[in-house]
C-alpha cells in the first residue's frame, strides 16, 4: 500500500466537462487543485455526440463563458461547422450549436489544463472519501495514496460501475470501452450518499466511405459563423465549413425494430437503470410513437481527421446483427459498416436533492458534485455544474458565501434549482421550456446579465470588464437616441419601408416606432438613419431586441420581481416544520427531508401545494414571532 500523502486545497474526481471547468475555476482562484481521471487521454472526452450547444444548450455554454469557463472558447477553437437554430423563431429561443472536431476539442481543453498554474493533473482512479465528523477531508487513490483537501469535487460522468450493453453483450466499461470506476460507489453508500442507477445511450459511428451522400440532404453551417464566446473575434473564425446530412429511417426500418424487441435489453429487463425521456433511443422511439411513419436521422463527421460518421437520432442498444440490418435499411446507409457498434451505458448516480443550490452536499461539509453524477445529461448541463461547483468550493475555502444563480438570472440557476429541487427520475437535459423567463435570459445577453458575478468572483479580467461596462453604455445611448429620433415621410424613407416590405409613412415617426414594427429591425433601417453612430453588431443586437420587444420584456420583469420576493423570504436551515400548524402531512414530510432554502424553493418541490406556501408565509410572518416572544417570557 503506499505511503504517499499530499496536501492540496482542492481534489476534483474526473476530467470529462464538469471536472474540467470546476478543476479550472479552483485553480484560477488560486486554489492548489488536483484533477483525478482514469485516463488522461480521455480529458473532455466526447463520447456522444460531436457537438456544443443546441436549443437552450447554446444558452448555457454562453453562460459558462460569461462567468469566466473555458467550454465556449474551446468549441470556438476546435469547431468544424456552427449554425444558429430556430433564426425564424424569436431571439428568447435562438441558440448556436456547432459541430465539433472530438481529438481536437479534447486535446485542446487538456492543453488548457496542462498550462494553468496551480494545476496537477493525475492519472488515477479514486477508490474513498475520508471524512472526520461531517466533514470532507481528502481521498484516497486505487494506489492507497492519501491526497488530503479542504474541498472535492465529485464528477465521475458515467464512470461509477459502469456497464455498456448492446444485445446480449455485457461488459464492465465505461464509454468507448475505457476503464470503469468501480471502488467509489462503496464509500458514497458508507457515507450514506443515495445511489441510483441510470441510463443514457450512443448510436454506431459508420465509415465515410461505406455512405451514400446522394440520397440525403446536405445541411450546410451558416454563411456567417457567430462565436460562443464573447471573447472570440468573429472575425477570426470564419472558414470553409464541414457539411453534415440529413436522412430517414422508414417503416421497414421500424419493422426489424419491432420484430426485434425481445431481443432488445431495454425491454427484457437486462438494463435495470432509467433512461433519458428527451433522447430516447431508436426503439424507444418506434415504441412510444407508433403512428410515426420516420424519424431524422443526422450523418455528422466525428472530425476532419477521421472519417468516422455519428448516427444521429438512432441510438440503441439492440444487437449487433440487427443493428447492421437497421442502419442498412435506412437511405444512403444500405452499404453501412459499422466501426462502433451502438451500446447503452448504465452508471450509479446521485438524487440532487441531497445538494444545496450551491451544489455542495447538505450532510458533508465541503464535498461538492456536479455532472452526471447529479443526475443530468449532456456535456453544457455538466460544464455548467462543474463551473459553479468549482467556483463555490474555492469561495468556501475563501470564506466567501456561495454563487447562487437563480431561476431568474441564468439557465445555469434553472438547471441547478430544477436539480436540487425537483424529484428527477430519469437524466435531467436543459430545455427552453423549463426557463419561465426565457424572453430574458436569451443567449445573446448572457454577458450583461452574468459577466459582472463572474468578475465579481474573480474569473473575469479587468480589460474584459471595462469592456462590458462601454457595451452596456452603448447600448443605452442609443436606445435613447432612436426613441428621440423622427423620420419624415419622404421620397428615401418611402422607398426603404416599400423595400423591405413594410407599410408607408402617412406622417413622420421615431425610428423605435418603425423598429416595432414585425418586418423591420434596426439593422434594416440603418439607410435612412444618417446619424447612426458606428457600433459593434453586438449592440445592434440588442438596441432591436430591447426596443422590438419592450412591452414583453417589461411585463416579465415584473414576474421575476414576484418571483424574487419569494426567493428572499428565506427558511432557517433549523425550522421546526412540525411546529408549523396546518401543514399537511405530506408536505412535512418533503420539507423535513430537503430543507429547502427558501420559500421560493419550498413551493417547487413536488409534495407541497400553494395552500402549504400560505401557511408557511403565515408561520413566518406572525406565528414564528409569537413563539419568539413566549420563549423570551
Amino acid at each position: 500500500m503506499s505511503k504517499v500523502e499530499e496536501y492540496v486545497d482542492v481534489v476534483v474526481v474526473g476530467a470529462g466537462h464538469a471536472g474540467c471547468e470546476a478543476a479550472l475555476a479552483c485553480a484560477r482562484l488560486g486554489m492548489q487543485t488536483a484533477l483525478f481521471t482514469v485516463s488522461v487521454d480521455s480529458i473532455a472526452l466526447m463520447p456522444c455526440n460531436p457537438n456544443i450547444g443546441g436549443s437552450s444548450k447554446g444558452h448555457l455554454v454562453r453562460e459558462i463563458d460569461a462567468l469566466g469557463g473555458e467550454m465556449g472558447k474551446n468549441i470556438d477553437r476546435t469547431f468544424i461547422q456552427s449554425k444558429m437554430l430556430n433564426k425564424s423563431k424569436g431571439p428568447a429561443v435562438h441558440s448556436l450549436r456547432a459541430q465539433a472536431d472530438k481529438s481536437d476539442y479534447s486535446r485542446s481543453m487538456r492543453q488548457v489544463l496542462e498550462r494553468t498554474d496551480n494545476l496537477m493533473i493525475r492519472q488515477m482512479e479514486v477508490t474513498e472519501l475520508i471524512v472526520e465528523d461531517g466533514a470532507l477531508t481528502g481521498v484516497r487513490t486505487y494506489s492507497g495514496a492519501v491526497y488530503h483537501c479542504k474541498a472535492a469535487i465529485l464528477c465521475t460522468g458515467t464512470y461509477l460501475k459502469a456497464r455498456c450493453i448492446y444485445g446480449d453483450v455485457s461488459v464492465h466499461t465505461g464509454p468507448n470501452g475505457l476503464q470503469a470506476a468501480n471502488y467509489l460507489t462503496d464509500s458514497l453508500k458508507a457515507n450514506k450518499v443515495e445511489l441510483r442507477r441510470f441510463k443514457t445511450g450512443t448510436p454506431a459511428r459508420i465509415a465515410k466511405k461505406s455512405i451514400d451522400f446522394s440520397k440525403m440532404e446536405e445541411q450546410k453551417g451558416d454563411e456567417r459563423i457567430v462565436p460562443f464566446s464573447f471573447t472570440t473575434d468573429p472575425e477570426s473564425i470564419q472558414k470553409e465549413q464541414v457539411s453534415c446530412w440529413l436522412t430517414y429511417t422508414n417503416p421497414k426500418t421500424h419493422e426489424i425494430i419491432r420484430s426485434n424487441l425481445d431481443r432488445s435489453p431495454l425491454y427484457s429487463g437486462m438494463i435495470e437503470g432509467t433512461g433519458p425521456r428527451y433522447c430516447p433511443s431508436i426503439e424507444d422511439k418506434v415504441v412510444r410513437f407508433a403512428d410515426k411513419e420516420r424519424h431524422q436521422v443526422f450523418i455528422e463527421p466525428e472530425g476532419i481527421h477521421t472519417d468516422e460518421m455519428y448516427i444521429g437520432g438512432m441510438s440503441s442498444s439492440l444487437p449487433e446483427d440487427v443493428q447492421i440490418a437497421m442502419y442498412r435499411s435506412v437511405p444512403g446507409l444500405e452499404h453501412a459498416q459499422i466501426v462502433r457498434n451502438a451500446y447503452a451505458i448504465e452508471y450509479d448516480c446521485i438524487d440532487a436533492r441531497a445538494l444545496s443550490l450551491s451544489l455542495e452536499f447538505k450532510n458533508i461539509s465541503g464535498l461538492f458534485s456536479a455532472g452526471q453524477f447529479n443526475g443530468s445529461s449532456g456535456y453544457e448541463e455538466a460544464a455548467a455544474q462543474g463551473l459553479i461547483a468549482g467556483i463555490n468550493a474555492a469561495r468556501k475555502i475563501q470564506g466567501k458565501e456561495p454563487l447562487i444563480l437563480d431561476r431568474s438570472e441564468a439557465y445555469i440557476g434553472v438547471l441547478i434549482d430544477d436539480l436540487v429541487t425537483k424529484e428527477n427520475r430519469e437524466p435531467y437535459r436543459m430545455m427552453t421550456s423549463r426557463a419561465e423567463y426565457r424572453l430574458l435570459l436569451r443567449q445573446d445577453n448572457a454577458d450583461m446579465r452574468l459577466t459582472k458575478k463572474g468578475y465579481e468572483v474573480g474569473l473575469i479580467d479587468e480589460e474584459r470588464y471595462q469592456k462590458l461596462l462601454k457595451k452596456e453604455r452603448e447600448i443605452a445611448e442609443e436606445i435613447k437616441r432612436v426613441e428621440q429620433v423622427h423620420i419624415g415621410a419622404n421620397e428615401a424613407v418611402q422607398h426603404c419601408l416599400e423595400a423591405h416590405g413594410s407599410t408607408a409613412l402617412k406622417t413622420s415617426a421615431t425610428l423605435a416606432e418603425l423598429i416595432r414594427r414585425p418586418e423591420l429591425t434596426y439593422e434594416m433601417l440603418a439607410e435612412i438613419d444618417p446619424q447612426r453612430p458606428e457600433l459593434e453588431a453586438d449592440v445592434g443586437e440588442e438596441v432591436n431586441i430591447n426596443i422590438k420587444y419592450r412591452g414583453y420584456l417589461e411585463r416579465q420583469e415584473k414576474q421575476v420581481e414576484q418571483f424574487k420576493k419569494m426567493e428572499r423570504k428565506k427558511l432557517p436551515a433549523d425550522m421546526d416544520y412540525d411546529a408549523v400548524p396546518s401543514l399537511r402531512t405530506e408536505a412535512r414530510q418533503k420539507l423535513k427531508q430537503y430543507r429547502p432554502e427558501s420559500i421560493g424553493q419550498a413551493s417547487r418541490l413536488a409534495g407541497v401545494s400553494p395552500a402549504d406556501v400560505s401557511v408557511l408565509l403565515v408561520y413566518l410572518t406572525g406565528g414564528m414571532h409569537r413563539k419568539q416572544g413566549e420563549n423570551n417570557e
